[in-house]
């Protein structure tokens, strides 16, 4: 059952109400914990958030910086040496410091306001998680740059570069024919979904914005569900810890907004020839040579040595790695590093806005990742618009990595005109290719998710029923089973293709014919990473460890299964075969069980504390997921690795534009990352049934920070 509250007339004005006592400056908390920030300038609103954040995610947002930094293993251990050789070959901490001294002054303020925020409630806060008793580590201090840096390290590995890499790889050992078979959606990408219906001027209902955000299912969670108001603006949505503001998913009252990645490509790879004069390194331009930046910094290991990092960078950007196969340098070009800007000149105009031509105009300032944005207001207007820098170049560079020193490749210096569209009607977007943002990249969602979505607003199904829509599209691998023969197999095979091909393809959590499906599917993506016309990719990769989730062969194949299959005979490969194997062995095989058994929640998180340890197995017996990566709840698994869900709806939400109180949200965990915090999980039961809990708007049910403390 969903948890609503009985919906109440909305206010004249949906500015802060005027001043009782319950309303007093500081943090309130509804009861899910979640905290509600009231203060009387928006300097001090945003140290007041820095400081909630400290209190209720110390852990997590320390790790953050750290990892910004290129400082994680220095505190929790070799393993994490090769995230903080990246960090600093990529140079994460000096782009923050060059996009914070680039900010408005207002925004730098701000900005420097949340950073205080949070040293002001960091020793607080990690006192109690235990994460740094058990890593015997201590918290550091914020400089007013390091929002930036983690809000770098979010997006970083988000957008498509990775991508660059294994289709690279792919030409390397198949030929370039091949890398079509891998045009989908990256793993590790998004897999977001965000839907409007429109104002209903017969009854005088307002539009409805709902959505969710799927990423990585990091614990304590990537998003922080918040209230931010002060006199100038009362807005709720999703934080990322770390950040200020709310640049994603908000609700201001009179106008609120979503976001899905418009899967836009807007970083490149280049090849970069070096070579070396004793120090100095010289990279190869289009008209001979010319020197690199270059330096050596050194990773301290907890418990281990020092490690030496070479930093270089070209007239592209840092080297990020270097290809094993030919000796060539890589390097990064992105626009957050290009022209010093993140974005966040957006943040403080997007909590100010009241239309949707205000959060238009705010986002003009977005820079990446490069967003869909869902924007509607109390008047009834909609708008769809896209948000960010695209840069303008050779369509190659969009495939690969390009070589440096070709001119052809530089970039123009000209970013693409993005798109805005007045809807009418319901709309939706799940990172597939529309005709707003077809032009801007290569890598997109298959269609399912969006044209499902599109289908159930059209028969008037109400957001759960969206959020929760379980109907996977089996139509190539179902095709595939169609045209083996049942006769020439097994018994125990017939019986097993007599059931997928009844089954009505829902990845409900109950269902064994779901779990049969997967089972088969994970076989079939087996025997083809085993099939001699795909064996060469499981080559020895070309490049660092850290790009493994992108370049592993049979992780590739399993995630792309769909377009792999649909694409081999076009390759003169015969799938039938392998099909009828995968069919075999599971018929043979272990009874699958049903899919929620097989689909068990896995959030990732540090494994440096046993209370966090043993609260992540608690979790996944409490918990029986539905859902599968190309249904529209898109709990996501890669076949043939693990049937095991690492990545999903990080948040859930719909914004009510008539009434505010009548919205609802959920994340997967809960407001606090600590254990012992009766809010650390108290919301995965209903994030996993599809439950919402009440959006609280009345400042008078809300408890107070010192009051609780008190009793």
């Amino acid at each position: 059952m969903t948890l609503l509250r009985e919906s109440t007339p909305p206010p004249a004005s949906l500015a802060p109400p005027v001043g009782p006592p319950v309303r007093a400056a500081g943090i309130h908390r509804d009861t899910w914990g979640v905290p509600h920030l009231w203060a009387d300038t928006v300097d001090d609103l945003a140290r007041l958030q820095g400081r909630a954040t400290a209190l209720d995610r110390a852990w997590q947002i320390e790790v953050e910086r750290w990892r910004c930094e290129g400082r994680l293993a220095e505190h929790v251990g070799p393993a994490e040496v090769g995230w903080d050789r990246f960090a600093r070959r990529a140079r994460l901490d000096d782009t923050a410091r060059r996009c914070y001294a680039r900010l408005d002054p207002a925004t730098r303020r701000w900005v420097a306001a949340y950073a205080q925020g949070i040293n002001d409630g960091l020793a607080e806060g990690a006192a109690a998680a235990p994460e740094f008793a058990a890593a015997g580590c201590a918290p550091g201090r914020w400089r007013p740059w390091s929002p930036l840096g983690v809000f770098l390290v979010q997006h970083v590995l988000f957008s498509t570069f990775p991508n660059k890499l294994w289709r690279a790889h792919v030409a390397a050992t198949l030929g370039p024919a091949a890398t079509a078979l891998f045009d989908v959606e990256a793993p590790g990408g998004s897999g977001s979904n965000a839907w409007v219906t429109p104002a209903d001027p017969a009854t005088g209902r307002g539009p409805v914005v709902a959505g969710d955000p799927h990423r990585i299912l990091e614990l304590p969670g990537v998003y922080q569900q918040v209230r931010l108001a002060c006199p100038e603006f009362d807005v709720l949505g999703f934080a990322f810890p770390g950040v200020p503001g709310l640049p994603h998913f908000g609700h201001a009252g009179d106008v609120a907004w979503a976001v899905t990645n418009a899967m836009a490509d807007y970083q490149d790879v280049y090849r970069e020839r070096l070579r070396r004069d004793g120090d100095v390194v010289l990279v190869r331009e289009a008209d001979g040579w010319a020197p690199a930046r270059r330096r050596v910094e050194h990773v301290v290991v907890r418990d281990g040595e020092p490690v030496p990092v070479e930093v270089i960078e070209t007239a592209r950007g840092p080297v990020v790695d270097h290809d094993r196969d030919t000796g060539e340098a890589l390097s990064l070009r992105a626009p957050s590093r290009v022209e010093q800007r993140c974005g966040f000149d957006a943040l403080l105009p997007l909590l100010r806005s009241r239309t949707v031509d205000d959060v238009a105009t705010a986002l003009k300032d977005w820079v990446e990742p490069v967003n869909s944005v869902l924007v509607a207001d109390r008047s009834g207007a909609v708008t769809q618009l896209v948000a960010g820098l695209v840069p303008v170049r050779d369509d190659r560079c969009r495939r690969e990595p390009v070589p440096a020193w070709e001119p052809r490749y530089r970039w123009s210096g000209r970013y693409a005109a993005l798109p805005r569209t007045t809807v009418t009607g319901s709309t939706a977007c799940a990172n597939d290719r529309r005709p707003d943002v077809a032009a801007l990249g290569r890598d997109f969602a298959p269609p399912h998710r969006a044209r499902r979505i599109r289908a159930l607003l059209a028969e008037g199904a109400a957001p759960a029923a969206v959020h929760m829509d379980t109907r996977l599209d089996v139509g190539v691998l179902r095709g595939v089973l169609g045209r083996l023969d049942p006769d020439a197999r097994t018994g125990p095979a017939r019986d097993l293709w007599k059931r997928l091909a009844a089954w009505d393809g829902r990845m409900a959590a109950d269902s064994g014919d779901a779990a049969a499906y997967a089972a088969w599917r994970a076989a079939l993506a087996r025997g083809l990473h085993e099939h001699p016309a795909l064996r060469p990719l499981r080559a020895p990769g070309a490049y660092d460890e850290l790009f493994r989730p992108w370049t592993n062969p049979l992780g590739r194949i399993g995630h792309a299964l769909d377009a792999v299959v649909a694409g081999l005979p076009g390759l003169g490969v015969d799938v039938g075969p392998v099909a009828a194997a995968a069919l075999e062995e599971v018929a043979h095989g272990d009874p699958p069980g049903t899919w929620g058994q097989r689909h068990a929640l896995h959030p990732v998180h540090l494994p440096v504390c046993p209370e966090v340890d043993a609260a992540v197995a608690a979790m996944r017996d409490r918990v029986a997921l539905a859902g599968d990566s190309d249904c529209v709840l898109a709990t996501s698994s890669v076949p043939g690795l693990s049937d095991a869900c690492w990545r999903g709806p990080v948040a859930r939400y719909v914004w009510d534009l008539t009434d505010r109180a009548a919205s609802r949200w959920v994340v997967p965990f809960g407001a606090s990352g600590r254990p012992d915090d009766p809010h650390f999980a108290d919301q995965l039961p209903l994030w996993a049934t599809g439950d919402l809990v009440p959006v609280e708007t009345d400042w008078r049910l809300l408890t107070r920070e010192s009051e609780k403390r008190d009793t």
